[in-house]
């Protein structure tokens, strides 16, 4: 009886050492994983501090450049108009000095600084064109609609037909032209070239698609390359016989038919990158 009893008790000692080294071995890796994920947590923790202070000194920097476009009044920037188009206050004088000069009646229709500013390049550009010989020529059709001046000129004057080759009778025009367009940095330009409806195919032209984006580029180049006129500002378009003036029944319609548009529009953006390289040149003056 006692022996079994004995026998007992060094069972249930042994059971109870093997539990306890298995709790012991499961703590001990709970320890391991905690101090992983611990060291984890201090690494992002310390990637997140690094980041967060990239971004502290960016914005720093941000408000330094706030600050020092506010310290000068001529420099503070300022929203004008229902358009809100950003401007420094240096700027804006400029623009109502430009808007001053303008008659008030010519004004009376604009409801934005947009509408402003387009009204104001027109009325420059339609001064120059004034100034200039374009509309003298009989060749020369020039007609100023609100802000776009539209120049449409006969094909008699820049080219022989069923070519793309610009004739010397267009050196003249094409001088006047630049000229005009050069004193207003801040149009476009768009050259179109119209044909009548007559078919053509030659081993150098396709069709009349074709010819009419050659006759428009031969026109660019030329302004370009010999005129000086700022590529930037030049559009070379074809629009072929089908936006015609008149039906193509006739030969003095299909002659009308045969032209180059000159279309002049105003391009914000370039005015108001012209005031500002303006408001550089004063402060570096001053």
């Amino acid at each position: 009886m006692k022996k079994g009893i004995l026998t007992a008790l060094i069972i249930a000692i042994s059971l109870s050492s093997c539990v306890s080294k298995k709790k012991y071995v499961q703590l001990e890796q709970d320890l391991i994983d905690t101090k992983g994920e611990l060291q984890q947590t201090t690494l992002e923790k310390e990637e997140l501090a690094t980041r967060f202070a990239k971004i502290e000194k960016r914005v720093e920097e941000y408000n330094n450049k706030i600050n020092s476009l506010q310290a000068s009044n001529d420099e503070k920037m300022e929203f004008v108009g229902d358009d809100l188009t950003v401007i420094s206050t240096n700027m804006k004088e400029k623009l109502n000095a430009v808007l001053a000069k303008l008659p008030a009646e010519e004004l009376a229709g604009a409801k934005t600084l947009k509408d402003s500013m387009n009204i104001a390049l027109a009325h420059n550009l339609k001064n120059s064109v004034e100034g200039s010989d374009l509309e003298s020529n009989s060749n020369i059709d020039v007609n100023i609609d609100k802000t776009v001046v539209m120049i449409s000129v006969s094909d008699s004057l820049l080219f022989r037909s069923g070519s793309y080759r610009v004739s010397n009778k267009a050196n003249d025009f094409l001088q006047e032209l630049a000229n005009v367009i050069n004193s207003e940095p801040s149009m476009d330009v768009m050259i179109e070239g119209h044909t009548d409806a007559k078919t053509i195919h030659t081993p150098n032209i396709e069709d009349n698609w074709d010819l009419s984006v050659k006759r428009s580029t031969a026109i660019v180049r030329l302004l370009q390359k010999k005129y000086e006129v700022d590529p930037s500002r030049l559009i070379p378009a074809g629009r072929s016989s089908y936006v015609p003036l008149a039906d193509n029944e006739t030969r003095e319609n299909r002659a009308r038919n045969r032209r180059t548009n000159i279309i002049i529009m105003p391009n914000l953006n370039k005015f108001f990158a012209l005031l500002a390289d303006e408001s550089e040149e004063q402060v570096v003056q001053n």
